[in-house]
């Protein structure tokens, strides 16, 4: 069926080469489908239109055997104002798609295209106020998007200048530390000289720090005792 279908496409001219697989018949049968449905469709329009000329010859011929016959006037004979009224007639029944050019038919397609015309406007102020509304939801997400952006470089400013602190504090604490390791290395080889030229070792830093949180406790014991002893003072003598 395809074939026969690309042949009758083509007709004498050569059919371009293609691969022949399931898929490719698949598609070439859906297009071969939708083509000859096209056809049907318009075959059928078209003897619509052959049956719609036929009835338009038919009146137009009914239409001259009247002038000709009973008026003795034919379309040649008319007054050029009076072809032209007709000719004027015959485009606005076209126009406004009449089935004739009765008034009766006129005045049905003119009430029918005002009332379309009717539908139209009220669509249209419906699509305007439905754009109107967009407009402004628009506007209101384009003030929020604005503000949003003008938050985030509020906090983008505010984190580099943390960012800043926080490395300035970082340089100060490394420079701290190298300082202290600088003292505590100071410190250790005074210490070390020192001893070595005689000094007891218990007068050191490190000795006298200890010596101090030993203190700590002792003195609290002595606060201890000395509170006891205070009681102590206040009996009466022994007879």
């Amino acid at each position: 069926q395809v074939a026969l279908w690309l042949k009758k496409i083509y007709r004498n001219r050569p059919i371009p080469s293609y691969e022949v697989n399931e898929r490719t018949a698949d598609i070439l049968h859906g297009l071969m489908e939708l083509n000859e449905a096209r056809d049907r469709d318009i075959s059928l329009v078209i003897e619509e239109m052959k049956d719609q000329e036929a009835v338009y010859d038919a009146r137009t011929k009914e239409t001259q055997d009247i002038l000709q016959h009973d008026l003795g006037l034919s379309i040649v004979s008319l007054p050029r104002k009076t072809r032209r009224v007709l000719r004027g007639l015959v485009r606005s029944a076209v126009a406004l798609d009449a089935k004739d050019t009765s008034l009766t038919s006129l005045f049905c397609a003119i009430n029918d295209m005002n009332q379309e015309l009717f539908e139209t406007k009220s669509k249209n102020r419906i699509m305007k106020q439905t754009l109107n509304t967009i407009r402004k939801k628009l506007a209101a997400v384009l003030t929020m998007e604005k503000r949003v952006l003008e938050d985030i470089k509020k906090v983008e400013e505010q984190q580099q200048a943390e960012i800043i602190k926080i490395e300035s504090r970082s340089r100060n604490m490394k420079f701290l530390r190298d300082k202290g390791l600088e003292l505590r290395i100071r410190i250790r080889n005074a210490e070390k000289e020192i001893i070595s030229r005689g000094m007891e070792r218990s007068l050191t830093h490190e000795a006298l720090v200890q010596m101090s949180q030993e203190l700590v406790p002792l003195q609290k014991e002595v606060e201890s005792l000395k509170k006891k002893l205070k009681n102590f003072y206040d009996l009466p003598p022994v007879i």
